[in-house]
């Protein structure tokens, strides 16, 4: 019965992609229309907060932010935000996460401190550090590999709703996978360094817009035998510094560029929203992951991308 469910779900998730595709290839993977996405659109104050929760509630789901957070202002009539101001308030979320796992980092930096200071290179915390460092390397070389190969990248047909929702469920049928096969037997104390590797490369699969920085890494963890509990957790940690690179580098951009005496405030609204729901979700998500499998975040992410193309398909929306 189990290998039935199996089989039906893989089949209705690779039909449901292929058929939306072909319905209409032309709009799914033609190039967007050309509106810039660089630097910060111009908005008020409801507008950054509300999409300062989308942020904050979807950061650290398995859905995608970044394909919420050009989905939902689309169709709500706002336009595309902008690449800066999606990198922007993310800071909001580092807020948020750095604050929840305060007491888990100052125990894993102090321990490691004192492992390099003893030299015991097989301490847990020593070990678990090198393990985000290393998790990190990936993202960070690919990353600048795109920016410089690929310099209009942000707004490049990969960005597209269409391409966002292909992405979508293409990765729920992934997790759904990993829900399956997953063992789930290692907790957060049986973590190696390889454990950090292999989620950081999957993490590098969040640069392309609707896989999920938390989705990728999450399908991973349980692929490699995690508990679902302890590869969110781990999930969290280890896009720390890449979520942390991400803000500052586009921050940096926008600070070069003149802003509009009006553009500053709805920034501070945004990130402030993005906060309190980033840490709303990540405490609503680890509490849910203790007793309930994915399967909520594998329909949603699958019904999300099959209704995103049926819009482009029907003209409700613009592949933009």
């Amino acid at each position: 019965m189990t290998l039935l469910k199996r089989r039906w779900f893989v089949l209705l998730g690779a039909v449901s992609a292929v058929l939306s595709v072909a319905a209409f290839p032309i709009k799914v993977l033609s190039t967007p229309d050309s509106v810039s996405t660089v630097g910060v659109k111009a908005m008020n104050i409801w507008q950054a907060i509300v999409l300062g929760f989308v942020q904050g509630m979807t950061e650290f789901l398995p859905i995608s932010s970044t394909a919420h957070l050009k989905v939902v202002p689309v169709a709500l009539g706002w336009g595309d935000p902008g690449v800066a101001f999606t990198a922007i308030i993310q800071l909001g979320s580092i807020a948020a996460v750095l604050s929840y796992f305060w007491g888990d980092l100052t125990r894993i930096m102090k321990g490691a401190t004192r492992a390099i200071a003893l030299k015991d290179y097989n301490d847990y915390d020593f070990r678990l550090l090198l393990g985000i460092l290393l998790g990190t390397l990936p993202i960070v070389f690919f990353g600048l590999l795109i920016k410089r190969f690929i310099p209009d990248f942000d707004n490049s047909p990969i960005r597209s709703l269409g391409a966002i929702a292909i992405a979508s469920i293409f990765m729920s049928i992934l997790l759904g996978l990993a829900e399956k096969l997953g063992q789930r037997q290692r907790d957060f104390e049986h973590l190696t360094m390889q454990d950090g590797l292999l989620m950081g490369l999957a993490q590098a699969l969040a640069l392309v817009p609707g896989v999920s920085r938390s989705g990728s890494t999450l399908t991973s963890g349980l692929f490699m035998g995690l508990q679902r509990e302890t590869a969110a957790r781990f999930s969290f940690l280890l896009g720390i510094p890449a979520i942390t690179l991400a803000g500052l580098v586009s921050l940096k951009d926008v600070l070069d560029t003149s802003l509009g005496d009006g553009a500053i405030i709805p920034l501070v609204a945004g990130v402030i929203s993005a906060a309190i729901f980033s840490y709303i979700a990540i405490a609503g998500l680890l509490r849910f992951l203790k007793t309930q499998s994915t399967w909520v975040f594998i329909w949603y992410r699958l019904v999300f991308g099959v209704v995103i193309l049926s819009a482009i398909s029907a003209r409700l929306l613009n592949n933009s």
